[in-house]
């Protein structure tokens, strides 16, 4: 029985030596550690040994012998892969490196918060409504109603079928409509709403779709200086301190009276030059204080509260800011328009 165990000792490091890779190693087990096992096999035969106590002795030698050996196969072959992959996934830190390409935010996105904190600051809320409206929301409730001329200058575009009586909004304006309505107490309000709204329009400076912030104060003994404070931080805020504001009469059908509001231009300083036609002025925003029908129609008393409304396209302030001559640019998704923006560009071409 001696020199069997001494014979399957040998056998066993002969064996395990030969091994190549984990997977043969684990096999080996099988074949003498295993249910089955050679090792296993002459362990169960202790209780039909006539010297069980020898017999169980060298049983357990060849036990010890395989684990030694086992273990030592294991550890080598796990050091071995370890190298192997350490070698594969080798770098060479003296090579270049690659350049890391910077995001960027979008001309329309930085002139979007840049407004919003301005009038956060000021008091305001912001207002995010729906872009497919009613066109009870878009134009009747703003004092436009059915067949109005000026409804043409807002030609925008309807859905069909059981949803024609909806269409995109072609001014964000409906969302001072869903604050008022929503305002159940009637009391003051302080808003602006913007976001995308859809005109058939297509040219160098205009778009089918393009970007609007409109503003709404409705509180009582509200006048046009309030209106002219408000817009005078505004242009100075976006244009620069040196900005001068001026308004001229105009008309629209939610607010009486109304004005157009024009900056001095911040290229020239307003001596003239080719960007305001050399008048020194460029139209900025439409305004005025909100008309009594379209607070009756919210719901408001014309005799208690006053209120004045503003809006204006995002798109003509990037662009002024910017130096964008074509305002499809802004929304061709061309990369290399995209990169003149960079994450670290902050200067204000405006100063």
């Amino acid at each position: 029985m001696k020199e069997k165990i001494e014979a399957l000792c040998k056998e066993i490091e002969e064996k395990v030596k030969s091994v190549s890779s984990v997977k043969e190693l684990n096999d080996l087990k099988v074949e003498y550690m295993g249910k089955k096992g050679i090792i296993t096999e002459l362990q169960s035969g202790i209780k039909d040994a006539a010297d069980k106590k020898e017999y169980g002795m060298l049983v357990n030698l060849a036990r010890t012998t395989f684990n030694e050996e086992f273990d030592k196969k294991q550890r080598d072959l796990n050091e071995l892969e370890l190298n192997k992959k350490i070698e594969s996934e080798r770098i060479d830190v003296t090579l270049p490196s690659k350049k890391i390409r910077k995001g960027s935010k979008h001309p329309m996105t930085r002139i979007e918060e840049e407004l919003e904190d301005l009038f956060v600051s000021m008091g305001f809320d912001v207002y995010d409504g729906p872009e497919i409206e009613t066109d009870e929301n878009c134009f009747q409730k703003l004092n436009l109603p059915l067949g109005h001329p000026a409804r043409d200058a807002q030609d925008t575009f309807y859905l069909e079928g059981e949803y024609e009586k909806y269409l995109l909004r072609s001014q964000t304006s409906t969302g001072q409509v869903r604050v008022m309505e929503a305002n159940v107490d009637k009391g003051p309000i302080r808003v602006v709403c913007p976001g995308k709204v859809y005109r058939r329009d297509d040219d160098a400076t205009h778009s089918h779709q393009f970007m609007q912030m409109e503003g709404l104060v409705i509180d009582e003994n509200i006048s046009m200086a309030d209106l002219k404070g408000t817009l005078e931080a505004f242009c100075k805020k976006l244009l620069g301190e040196k900005t001068d504001v001026r308004f001229r009469p105009s008309f629209f059908p939610f607010t009486e009276p109304s004005v157009e509001v024009d900056a001095t231009c911040f290229k020239c300083g307003g001596k003239g030059c080719p960007l305001c036609k050399n008048t020194g002025w460029i139209e900025v925003l439409g305004a005025g204080m909100v008309h009594p029908n379209v607070l009756k129609m919210s719901g408001y008393d014309p005799e208690k509260y006053q209120g004045f409304a503003f809006g204006t396209g995002l798109d003509r302030f990037a662009m002024f800011r910017f130096g964008i001559t074509d305002i499809r640019t802004i929304y061709g998704n061309d990369i290399r328009f995209l990169n003149q923006f960079t994450r670290g560009d902050e200067e204000d071409v405006t100063k």
